[in-house]
């Protein structure tokens, strides 16, 4: 019940949505999900033919970027993590996803101005000794503003849009339906696994609402850098931020993308992009924790050659057991090993049932061949990993989503160096990193730490082995030991037989109702019987709720 009541709060921005559909020419795709459907049944008219003129002379890639960003900013945001899927998507794709901005109409400042006031605990302008009321940028989630302390400290304020945590919320119940649809009947979808990945966007964009945790990664990636002078992270002031309010030091640099104001200023570019680079590979490759979205809207150029980075929304996280596995790959890369980046490559797809071992290893060996002999300096760091990406997308495998944003920052990360530097070299900016993690890894204190983890992890087994396997024939000899085998399309037939028997009892209890109250109101007394009258009346309004659920259960199941 609690379901279908959220879909008919829903049914409003769900037309919306066919509308963009329809207008961008997709709606065959809102007809194989069943969307045209629901809105017939519900009333709602939408005009599936109706492309806007021109649009179709248009490329498919094109026209989806379009419409996600006329969708919104759950939609944009949704294009722009899938624009980090190499292992999903082909290069075409991702480029076009790449264009998807979060530029806006800004929200006139009166309208933000009580959410300000209620999270600053005053009125803003008595809060900062100047601020500017015309934001310096919009964004679908949030617009900053410029202001000043009382002691002339220059700041901005990230303000979260009024009202966008609904817009969001509902977006994403109705892409929650949506996954498990597409899951269901497209089966040629099925393995990039459309539900978990609507999971993990809906944690990441709840997340990225939030901006207290944003700040709260700022101060997490300063503390990797306490003590360098080449990365700014802007210092957060406590006392003003919230979820809905980030209030954090103004960095005056050159933003990323003004080439020309840096060759003013007489920076040298050739080592900005050396910087650049080995901060990345620092986060990625030996603190585990890096900034997942390094364009050069969020970085300036500071003077002295100092890096700054703002926004850190969209972080990512790798475990030491990734990281090595990481080191494993790029260090077979720039080595030529094959076999070390097959046996990375199997340890990612390792889960998949259709993987092709075989198969894998002669197109790894073939791929890796190409750069043998090729000097370190040649190397292109950032098309080998989306070579790489390549194969495993041409053998249907995909990646683990925190592995797809890391190749996504390196190949990011070197199209900037090379915007930077023409002769930008990753591979021999990596290869520094890439050694001392190996030798970090198998270094004698980390072996014996190991080997200490696994030798007490041994022991726990061994003395719990007589304990389990004594459960286990109890449970055999008294008939309790079960075997659970789930298959999916007898859970399907289970849960149409559950939905047909609940609406069936429901039925029953219906025709009941309206049985008895007709009972109660034509019985002797009964008319003149205040009680008895309302008794009968409440047992009609009961009916009439279970029939319009039992309607309203058909309908959405379209059966």
């Amino acid at each position: 019940m609690w379901e279908t009541l959220g879909t008919v709060r829903d049914l409003g921005r769900l037309q919306d949505i066919a509308r963009v559909l329809a207008r961008y020419g997709f709606g065959d795709v809102a007809r194989r999900v069943g969307l045209a459907g629901a809105l017939e049944r519900a009333g709602r008219l939408v005009h599936w033919q109706a492309v806007e003129e021109g649009l179709l002379q248009l490329e498919v890639p094109e026209r989806v970027r379009a419409a996600l960003q006329d969708l919104g900013p759950t939609f944009v945001k949704l294009g722009q993590v899938l624009a980090t899927r190499v292992d999903m998507l082909p290069p075409r794709w991702i480029e076009e996803l790449s264009e998807l901005q979060n530029a806006v109409p800004p929200v006139d400042f009166e309208l933000v101005r009580p959410q300000l006031t209620e999270d600053l605990g005053a009125d803003p302008d008595s809060v900062f000794a100047e601020l500017e009321h015309v934001p310096m940028a919009a964004a679908s989630l949030a617009q900053a503003h410029r202001a000043t302390l009382a002691d002339g400290t220059p700041v901005i304020l990230k303000v979260r849009r009024p009202g966008i945590r609904d817009v969001v919320e509902a977006d994403l119940r109705l892409l929650s339906h949506l996954a498990t649809i597409v899951e269901k009947q497209m089966p040629e979808l099925r393995r990039y696994h459309p539900a978990d990945t609507l999971r993990q966007f809906a944690a990441s964009l709840r997340r990225e609402l939030d901006f207290a945790a944003e700040c709260r990664n700022a101060e997490r990636i300063a503390r990797n850098f306490e003590g360098r002078d080449d990365i700014v992270i802007p210092k957060v002031y406590w006392q003003w931020t919230c979820e809905r309010l980030n209030v954090q030091e103004r960095l005056e640099g050159i933003p990323g993308r003004d080439l020309a104001a840096l060759d003013a200023l007489g920076l040298d570019r050739r080592a900005l992009a050396r910087t650049g680079a080995g901060l990345v590979l620092k986060m990625v490759l030996e603190d585990g924790f890096f900034h997942a979205d390094p364009h050069p809207g969020n970085i300036f150029y500071l003077p002295g050659g100092a890096i700054g980075v703002i926004d850190f929304g969209m972080v990512g996280h790798v475990s030491e057991q990734r990281r090595f596995q990481i080191v494993r790959l790029l260090h077979g890369l720039v080595g030529q090993d094959a076999s070390a980046v097959s046996e990375v490559l199997v340890d990612w797809t390792g889960d998949s049932p259709d993987i092709d071992e075989g198969g894998l290893q002669e197109s790894v060996d073939r791929f890796v061949d190409q750069y043998r002999g090729v000097p370190l300096k040649d190397l292109r760091m950032g098309q080998m990993l989306g070579d790489v990406v390549a194969i495993l997308r041409g053998h249907g495998l995909t990646l683990p989503p925190d592995l797809a944003l890391m190749i996504k920052t390196f190949l990011t990360l070197e199209g900037m160096g090379r915007q930077l530097d023409p002769d930008f070299d990753m591979a021999s900016a990596a290869r520094p990193f890439l050694e001392r993690a190996m030798l970090q890894r198998y270094a004698p204190g980390v072996l014996a730490r190991r080997g200490r983890r696994a030798l007490a992890g041994l022991l726990d087994l061994v003395r719990d082995m007589p304990q389990d396997v004594h459960r286990l024939l109890r449970a055999a000899r008294r008939g309790k030991l079960r075997v659970h085998v789930d298959v999916d399309s007898l859970k399907g037939f289970g849960d149409q037989v559950d939905r047909a028997v609940s609406r069936l009892t429901m039925g029953v209890v219906t025709a009941a109702l309206i049985v008895g109250s007709s009972i109660v109101l034509n019985s002797a007394g009964g008319v003149s019987s205040t009680g008895l009258r309302i008794l009968g009346t409440v047992g009609f309004v009961g009916a009439a709720l279970g029939g319009f659920w039992i309607l309203f259960s058909i309908w959405r199941g379209g059966r």
